[in-house]
């Protein structure tokens, strides 16, 4: 036999899935509604994506080295002097990114299928298919034609509104909005963006996230992120992003308005049967950063892996037990990156006086490196004891003074 998996969702998440299952041989499917999404999204990847995930220089249309931490009360503090020279992270457009990972998981071997998954039948048993029925738009119309399809492995990638999560009934999570509007600016507007990336804190930009102005190609990305599901506090917030970042977004053009869901934790079950799910649709995103592209691509692949890996190269259909394998394997080593962000979020972001305290912290340069080194490569760098200590008291000292230590 050879394995058959449909992979579902052609954002960064699936379409490394695809890629790792076709180069093994399997027969793969991957399915996309919009082959030119461009999905809302800050666009920022961290350093060691580009050399693991193989991408070309062109399709990074920045490269920040550095970033301004702003407080509620605009202390503006400066982050990257402690990059080096060929160190940076990387801003893309999303449309430009996806576009190129799922054209190279196509010529890898997956075949590409322009099409919308509305239902997912489950089988009754270990070994029989499961059955997807989903519209084909090839024919380039919006209805596009019924059609289904058999596979015995199916792997989720649709987001956080997830089809497959819900057929499997993988349970809900809670979730924040992101709202961005993408603008253009003036040369001499512009030029103050060239390699520079701003993140606001405080209360009237975000109650519980951040809000950020973003360099990309040609225009800059300004938005906001919240918990506060709430189309009238979304507006509220963004104008109050609008009205901070003011001088430098004068005489801008707004091209595009954009919002999406981002999950805020991992769903309650991300495996059932024969059925795995990945990037957001699995709740990969990360508390603190909301950072999700590396996330997403990389659970696809460590998922993939491990189907490659238990189907002996596609010639077995692999259990629920093995697809567990790679729950287990992502928890043993992210697990501690998750906690420690979701707890930096819950200390820092929940009052004005927490989020002066950690922008002040931001000034310290062990704190810059340790922040960078674990953004960049992915690692929650053990710094040198001393340096560690150091850290606590400055962020315990920077509490304190901002009576953020207070019920």
């Amino acid at each position: 036999m050879v394995l058959r998996v449909a992979v579902v969702g052609g954002g960064p998440a699936g379409s490394s899935a695809a890629e790792t299952l076709a180069k093994a041989g399997i027969e793969t499917y991957l399915f996309e509604r919009k082959l030119d999404n461009a999905k809302p999204c800050g666009g920022a990847i961290p350093l060691c994506m580009v050399s693991e995930f193989d991408l070309p220089p062109e399709i990074i249309d920045r490269r920040v080295r550095k970033m301004k931490m702003i407080s509620p009360s605009n202390v503006e503090v400066n982050i990257g002097q402690t990059l080096k020279d060929e160190e940076y992270i990387g801003m893309c457009r999303r449309e430009i990114l996806d576009g190129y990972l799922r054209d190279r998981a196509a010529k890898s071997g997956a075949n590409l299928i322009n099409g919308t998954m509305y239902q997912l039948d489950i089988p009754s048993n270990n070994t029989d298919p499961y059955t997807l029925h989903y519209a084909d738009h090839s024919d380039g119309s919006a209805t596009g034609v019924m059609k289904i399809l058999k596979v015995d492995v199916v792997v989720g990638a649709d987001g956080a509104n997830s089809r497959v999560a819900k057929a499997i009934d993988a349970g809900d999570y809670n979730y924040a909005i992101a709202f961005q509007e993408r603008i253009r600016l003036p040369e001499d507007k512009m030029a103050y963006y060239e390699d520079l990336a701003e993140m606001y804190v405080g209360d009237d930009v975000s109650p519980d996230f951040y809000a950020w102005v973003f360099p990309k190609y040609d225009h800059v990305a300004v938005g906001t992120g919240t918990m506060k599901v709430n189309k009238a506090i979304i507006k509220q917030l963004q104008a109050g992003i609008r009205k901070r970042a003011a001088a430098r977004l004068e005489g801008g053009e707004i091209i595009k308005v954009e919002a999406h869901p981002i999950p805020e934790h991992p769903r309650p079950r991300r495996v059932v049967g024969r059925v795995a799910l990945v990037g957001d649709a699995a709740g990969t995103v990360t508390k603190s950063s909301g950072e999700g592209i590396y996330f997403a691509a990389k659970s696809a692949r460590m998922c993939a892996e491990a189907i490659v890996e238990f189907s002996n190269g596609g010639t077995r259909i692999p259990t629920e037990a093995d697809l567990k394998v790679y729950i287990k394997r992502w928890d043993k080593k992210y697990g501690m990156t998750y906690k420690v962000l979701d707890l930096l979020q819950t200390v820092f972001y929940r009052s004005d006086a927490t989020r002066e305290a950690f922008v002040e912290m931001c000034s310290d340069i062990d704190v810059q490196k340790l922040t960078f080194d674990s953004y960049l490569y992915k690692t929650v760098v053990p710094a040198n004891p001393l340096i560690q200590m150091k850290i606590t008291a400055k962020t315990i000292g920077s509490l304190l003074r901002g009576n953020a230590l207070a019920p």
